[in-house]
């Protein structure tokens, strides 16, 4: 028997936010007058802010989800970066259970690929440092339409996962065929997987900025995204709850995933970097975690768990994160991305992530954990 959920979503556009009312949390924190909140409202025109925050509650066999919204707007694009590794993790999971023959602790490689893997250290290393590589073996593994088919059966819509990410063949609509080890003496190769062709994507903001560095030098104009991948908020905390509270959702909605692959993501989607063996002064435990400690490089609270993923490139800062604090009894969701490209060229490596971005994502975070540490339940 899944459980009911109620979901109310409040628009809330501009600098419309009403300090101090009581049934509007998130426009309270956005009316915050912490500067590292109140210089991205105050230009929002240059920030393309979109926040969903999504407080829980419990009444008997149900979880109540209620959205607050800012600005969030599925036709009004921006660059998902590293969040669509969320969905392919998921998507290679799902379809592991429907080959007897592979599991999670499979060793396979990507034909012409030198390292040898397993879908476990893939999904490991695609949460704790957002590896690149190991996203796109998962893609090679699925094809992108059978990926964006897998997240819209089950309601994680809208999203167009088109390309692969930092790196030559990242637009290939044919996939490189896999080498999995069936046993210490059996190999078995996987077909090449030819997927549609990538059509321009028709939305708002699509085109952004008036340059950007090509063949290193500029060009003037707008930044075309248009064949780029697609991932709004909308659809990143569609997947977020549908992870967290599986029995949330009839069952044509949830994930065809064993107890144990649900578990293992959830694990990996809140292990740190230096509790993996990663360098402790490069991989911070905050290294990709942007809410609450993003602005830091001292370890988190062991009571606060954050299960998210993280997303960071041409000046867009993305997050979609379940936080938990187990000492308190407290546990919300939020969803939020900004741009910080103030010179308006893409390409160039010059961005406001460290003096704007992040710290924004970081307060906005800790201000809502402070109101979910007051409010009554």
């Amino acid at each position: 028997m899944w459980l009911r959920v109620a979901v109310l979503s409040l628009l809330l556009w501009g600098t419309s936010c009403a300090k101090n009312n009581p049934t509007d949390p998130l426009a309270n924190v956005l009316s915050s007058e912490d500067p590292k909140i109140k210089r991205v409202m105050d230009h929002l025109d240059k920030h393309e802010v979109q926040v969903r925050y999504t407080r829980i509650d419990r009444k008997n066999d149900s979880i109540i989800f209620t959205d607050f919204d800012f600005q969030v707007d599925k036709n009004n694009y921006f660059y998902p970066a590293s969040t669509v590794k969320f969905p392919a993790a998921v998507a290679a999971a799902e379809k592991l259970n429907e080959i007897d023959s592979l599991s999670l602790n499979t060793r396979f490689f990507v034909e012409g690929d030198s390292v040898n893997t397993t879908f476990t250290k893939a999904i490991s290393e695609i949460f704790a440092v957002s590896d690149n590589a190991a996203n796109n073996r998962l893609v090679e593994f699925l094809g992108q339409d059978d990926l964006n088919e897998r997240m819209q059966r089950r309601g994680v819509s809208p999203i167009r996962i088109a390309h692969r990410l930092s790196t030559d063949n990242a637009d290939d609509v044919t996939t490189k065929p896999l080498v999995f080890y069936l046993n210490d003496s059996t190999t078995s190769l996987s077909e090449p997987i030819i997927n549609s062709p990538i059509k321009p994507l028709e939305l708002n903001r699509v085109k952004k900025g008036k340059g950007f560095i090509s063949d290193e030098s500029l060009q003037m104009g707008p930044f075309d995204f248009s064949l780029k991948n697609y991932y709004p908020i909308e659809a990143q905390t569609a997947l977020l709850k549908r992870i967290i509270f599986p029995e949330a959702f009839p069952r044509e909605q949830r994930f065809d995933l064993s107890d144990d692959q649900r578990e293992y993501l959830l694990t990996a989607m809140h292990t740190l970097p230096p509790q993996l063996g990663y360098d402790p002064d490069e991989f911070y435990d905050s290294y990709v975690k942007f809410f609450m400690f993003g602005d830091s490089t001292e370890p988190m609270p062991e009571h606060i768990k954050i299960y998210n993923k993280v997303g960071y490139a041409y000046g867009t800062l993305t997050d979609c994160a379940y936080i938990k604090d187990t000492k308190n009894n407290v546990d919300f969701m939020l969803t939020a991305t900004i741009l910080v490209n103030s010179d308006g060229i893409f390409n160039d490596d010059a961005y406001e992530y460290d003096e704007v971005g992040i710290p924004f994502l970081a307060q906005l975070g800790r201000e809502l954990y402070e109101y979910e540490l007051s409010r009554k339940r």
